[in-house]
């Protein structure tokens, strides 16, 4: 791409760390050792008689048979499928997806499930793509990989550079977060699922959710919803190109299903190129009248180059230059030409869910493991971090449901328990290289929760109190066995390297933290279809490693002195809502206003070389969250996911009651599509921040307002194949889709802004047979 710097040293530009050996002792121990329990219903499956469905985490659902209704086959053509929005080759949402959003829908608090029609016509779809449908849901690209996105909902996680809290991420009901919370976000990709189930807010709690924010639950798809073969195709600029390919099948009552993809991009910036391989398995069967079961296996090697934070000037200059270091009264932040900032992560997840049902009585029960080989080569302000562990997770479900027509269980009750170990590493990032290592700790960690709930009609109202137990522990061994750290200063004025020590200190500690969650909500449906409600809710969450283990002292020039090990305490809130969705005619909506009370909230801000977190004794959170659609005409439709976020301190005795930096005020996403033919749409989409962002929780430093159009087409040729296209930021806008969140910025040419990508092209292919 032209603009591209060639002062990178050559074998490094795109370069991968070379992990053979751990994967070797990775692929030894997990067959055998790691998952014997989803090993045991793998064996079941080759004798089982029956199959079932996908794995919804919506209360009261379960592993059941569901009947295969193939759509976009005979006495369907392509009109039919494309007008209905189904991918051709799919089969009927009968089952899995329409029972999850009858149950969400009926649920007193914010919920959405994203079909996989929603993103027909979308190339490069990431998780911010997957998700900008659902009002109050805040995705924007963040380091400039594949998919890699700032996300938060409700300011949960907002501040953490990358997002690794604040949400618990599922697929298939079980978590993709670490022990401690923490996740990796790019580890999951929007396009292999067959749904996603969105848990805004308290309703998250119900699936074991211990964060501010909610839940997201990927569900992937399953033989007997997609029989067949289907292969997708998609190139485009900045060097993107990924192809994927399934196959399900339906035999007798046993299915099983398979996906692979594989993406690759060289980025719109220097130093930016990315990688993802996936691979997804799960076969399901009914073992009796009663039980049912599925297991599943999953990999992720997911690595990105991380282009780095601009000064406005630079930014203004040329968006597409990597972070070039200090560059007195031009720009202050990490050098990413020198340092060569990457993250390669590989997740290797396996894991079964069973579900029994005896009269009104259904129990579930599910269990998984994960190994996560994570190295991060952050600049030397932090320098390398190399992670490596292993969690089990225990999920355990019950729920009476004397009226099958209803869509939530009478009484419900849930628990959760992720327990995990990894080993963790720290050595110095010397020009892009590996070198002394100046830190190790062995990390322990568990969070349980244990809750119940009841959904009782009384009249026209239904009455949802719960409650939930929460704990989590977050233990350290210092393992580093030097009584000296070591240093590398890099001093800008002779060109030198020096290297000295530092005096090491013990990094241990041991923390616990606990919580009880009551919630209470009450709905009501004035209309088929409609459901009004209003709740009253507690959570809690935990700091994870990252905030309680942070490297300290470096800078842009400078590796770190040492540690810190602050003593922070959980997160809590109160929160209070009332929301109104359904449908009308041709109007579908969903407006939920929501205030949270907070203490306590972990706010995490970063200098450009070193982060740090700490405790805001008093905040505050208001929202409001409005999404609809309109079929204007039989051809003409309009939807709208418009956010309002208002978050602040209170009486801080830092910031006063300045605004939470990083959070846009509002935040829109509108787009129109017109249908030219039955098989041919056209639709342009606009994203939209119309006010100023503070970075700083000083508020003094902002970054501009911008609008960037999309436009996207997509052509259902035939039932089994279809061709679509899109044109990205059509305008070609300079702007910062995300910035780096600091405390105070304290000169104006201190680097915080992230580039969103200039104007590109794609086109893909999908057949299916």
């Amino acid at each position: 791409m032209a603009g591209r710097s060639d002062d990178r040293p050559p074998a490094a530009r795109f370069s991968r760390p070379s992990r053979a050996s751990r994967r070797a002792g990775i692929a030894a121990a997990l067959p055998v050792a790691a998952i014997p329990l989803a090993a045991i219903p793998l064996a079941a499956l080759l004798i089982a008689p029956n199959a079932a469905q996908a794995q919804s985490a919506a209360a009261g659902s379960a592993v059941t048979l569901d009947e295969v209704v193939v759509e976009g086959t005979a006495g369907q053509g392509a009109e039919g499928a494309a007008a209905n929005g189904t991918p051709a080759g799919r089969s009927s949402a009968a089952a899995p997806e329409a029972e999850a959003r009858r149950r969400l829908e009926a649920t007193p608090g914010a919920t959405a499930v994203v079909g996989a029609e929603q993103l027909v016509g979308k190339a490069d779809v990431t998780i911010a793509d997957a998700l900008n449908s659902v009002p109050g849901i805040i995705a924007s690209a963040f380091l400039g990989g594949n998919d890699q996105p700032k996300i938060h909902i409700r300011g949960s996680g907002l501040q953490t550079n990358p997002t690794e809290r604040g949400l618990l991420m599922l697929q298939d009901g079980l978590p993709i977060n670490r022990a401690d919370g923490s996740y990796v976000v790019g580890l999951i990709d929007a396009r292999l699922a067959d749904f996603i189930e969105v848990f805004r807010g308290y309703t998250g709690n119900r699936l074991g959710a211990q964060t501010l924010g909610g839940a997201l639950n990927f569900v992937s798809p399953t033989g007997s919803q997609r029989p067949g073969v289907a292969i997708d195709a998609e190139a485009g600029s900045f060097g993107y190109a990924m192809t994927s390919a399934s196959a399900g099948t339906r035999q007798g009552n046993l299915d099983a299903f398979g996906q692979v993809s594989y993406s690759t991009r060289d980025g719109y910036r220097d130093w930016n190129d990315s990688q993802r391989t996936n691979v997804a398995f799960n076969a399901g069967a009914k073992l009796g009248d009663t039980v049912s079961t599925r297991a599943f296996f999953a990999y992720t090697d997911l690595g990105f180059q991380v282009p780095g934070p601009l000064s406005r000037q630079l930014f203004e200059t040329d968006p597409t230059q990597a972070a070039p270091g200090l560059v007195p009264g031009i720009n202050a932040g990490p050098n990413s030409v020198r340092d060569l900032p990457r993250r390669d992560t590989a997740q290797t997840r396996g894991g079964s869910r069973t579900t029994a049902t005896f009269g009104d009585s259904l129990f579930d029960v599910a269990f998984g493991y994960a190994w996560t080989d994570d190295t991060f080569r952050f600049p030397i302000g932090t320098g390398y971090r190399d992670t490596t562990g292993g969690d089990f997770t225990t999920t355990m479900r019950y729920a009476y449901q004397p009226d099958k027509s209803a869509a939530l269980p009478l009484f419900e009750a849930n628990a959760l328990y992720v327990v995990g170990a990894a080993g963790r590493n720290y050595f110095i990032n010397n020009q892009g290289a590996q070198s002394l290592q100046y830190g190790s700790n062995d990390l322990d960690a568990a969070s349980l929760s244990v809750g119940a709930g009841f959904n009782v009609p009384v009249g026209g109202l239904t009455f949802s109190p719960a409650i939930a137990y929460q704990r989590a522990t977050r233990d350290s061994d210092d393992t580093y066995d030097l009584s000296t750290r070591p240093r590398l200063v890099y001093n800008q004025n002779t060109g030198q390297w020096i290297w000295s020590t530092r005096p090491a200190t013990d990094t241990s500690f041991s923390r616990a933290y606990d919580a009880w969650t009551p919630s209470f909500g009450v709905s009501w449906h004035p209309a088929a279809g409609q459901t009004m409600f209003a709740t009253v809710s507690r959570s809690f969450e935990a700091p994870t490693f990252d905030d309680l283990l942070e490297p300290t002292g470096g800078s842009p020039n400078a590796s770190p002195i040492g540690f810190l090990t602050p003593d922070l305490k959980a997160q809590t809130a109160t929160t209070a809502e009332i929301g109104w969705r359904g449908t009308a005619g041709r109007l579908d909506w969903d407006v939920v206003t929501y205030y949270s009370w907070l203490h306590n909230e972990l706010i995490r801000t970063t200098d450009g070389s070193t982060a740090s977190t700490i405790n805001a004794d008093r905040t505050s959170h208001l929202g409001i969250e409005l999404g609809g659609r309109l079929q204007i005409t039989d051809r003409l439709s309009a939807r709208l996911a418009y956010t309002f976020q208002n978050f602040q301190f209170d009486d801080d005795p830092l910031y006063g009651d300045n605004e939470i930096a990083g959070a846009p005020r509002h935040y829109v996403i509108a787009a129109l599509r017109y249908a030219i033919t039955a098989p041919w749409w056209v639709e342009g989409e606009v994203q939209w921040t119309p006010q100023a962002i503070p970075i700083d929780n000083a508020n003094t430093f902002y970054s501009d307002p911008y609008a960037v159009v999309n436009v996207r087409t997509n052509y259902a040729v035939s039932p089994g194949f279809s061709i679509y296209g899109e044109v990205r930021n059509l305008f070609d806008v300079d702007y910062a889709g995300a910035t780096l969140v600091l405390g105070q910025v304290t000169q104006p040419f201190q680097a915080v802004f992230l580039p969103g990508d200039g104007r590109s092209f794609y086109a893909g292919t999908r057949v299916r047979f």
